[in-house]
């Protein structure tokens, strides 16, 4: 039975993890529950954030928090029949990159596959995906006959994360208040509200790798993990990476995949999210530079072989670039913007 925890004993759970004490998944799912329901102050809110850049937030915290996003969210679960799949990074890592996964989401759309991508604005960095979708005059929507109407049309439909969860929406604030990478950045990839079956999941360290391997290992998700050794949390080109699986991890070095090493600076997301967009719309129209397109394109390769693992991992790069050299990338978008806007 979860414990009841009210706006005087919030005090106790505080100073509990200023000791470094762990909560239980049931206290840490009702704590995240009543703070959704406004029973704490953003003061208390900023506290309990702080905690986590301090300490390691458990497992048993982690998997209470989802549970109590999970139980809140908009219900999209019509949407799974699609089998789609999201590729997502958790942020945090301080690269601030252009929008790599979200195109990697057009690139696997353009390639004939379903993809849910759930997004929000950039915490951490200058533009999120919902920062580079309000640049091109997304209309944000709970519509579940919209998302079906564009999944089946676009190959890709858009969940604007605070818009299906009102747990995101209230501490947005304080996470841009903060503007540091908290637990909710670990929570995101965790709770889109289709739960779909299929996740490219991007970490900026090897303990966070550790620890949602464990957490993707208790549930039936085909997932990948990836992560640059040097601190990205995508496939950045700029080093050896990492993908892990249910059945195996391995390790790349760029050149060995035929890819030139990348520069960090080629990654630079822009100073504001309509420089973000430029950046966007160039890669699209195959402008970009050949350092851009390729991290763009290996990241929805590995998204290609988590739907399609009996693929070697240069077929899935040979797929996705095809995509997006040949417009079909760009042509999912152009019918993506003409059902949302």
């Amino acid at each position: 039975m979860e414990q009841e925890i009210n706006n005087q004993s919030i005090k106790e759970i505080l100073n509990r993890m200023f000791e470094h004490q762990y909560l239980t998944r049931d206290e840490a799912k009702t704590v995240l529950s009543e703070m959704t329901e406004g029973k704490y102050n953003e003061s208390q809110i900023a506290a309990f954030i702080t905690v986590y850049l301090m300490r390691n937030v458990s497992v048993e915290e982690i998997l209470g928090f989802r549970e109590a996003l999970l139980e809140m969210r908009v219900n999209m679960d019509n949407l799974r029949e699609y089998d789609p799949i999201d590729i997502v990074g958790t942020g945090g890592d301080g690269k601030n990159t252009f929008n790599i996964s979200t195109l990697a989401c057009f690139v696997t759309a353009g390639a004939g596959y379903k993809v849910v991508k759930h997004g929000n604005y950039g915490a951490t960095s200058v533009s999120g995906a919902s920062n580079v979708m309000d640049e091109h005059g997304v209309k944000f929507s709970k519509d579940l006959g919209l998302h079906r109407k564009s999944l089946e049309t676009a190959n890709i439909a858009y969940l604007h994360a605070p818009m299906f969860n009102p747990a995101l929406k209230t501490v947005a604030p304080v996470r841009k208040d903060l503007g540091v990478r908290t637990f909710f950045n670990i929570l995101g990839p965790l709770v889109n509200p289709v739960i779909p079956k299929r996740q490219v999941l991007g970490v900026y360290d090897l303990k966070m790798l550790r620890l949602y391997h464990y957490i993707y290992q208790q549930s039936d998700c085909n997932f990948s993990i990836v992560h640059s050794l040097d601190g990205y949390d995508e496939i950045s080109l700029t080093d050896t990476f990492k993908i892990i699986n249910s059945k195996e991890e391995r390790i790349f070095e760029p050149e060995a995949l035929g890819f030139k090493r990348a520069n960090h600076e080629e990654l630079f997301g822009g100073d504001t999210p309509a420089e973000a967009s430029l950046i966007f719309d160039r890669i699209l129209n195959n402008s970009a530079t050949e350092s851009q397109m390729n991290v763009v394109v290996v990241n929805a390769a590995a998204a290609i072989q988590t739907i399609e693992p009996y693929r070697d991992f240069q077929t899935c790069i040979e797929i996705a670039n095809e995509s997006l050299v040949s417009g079909k990338a760009k042509f999912a978008f152009k019918k993506f913007l003409e059902l949302n806007n």
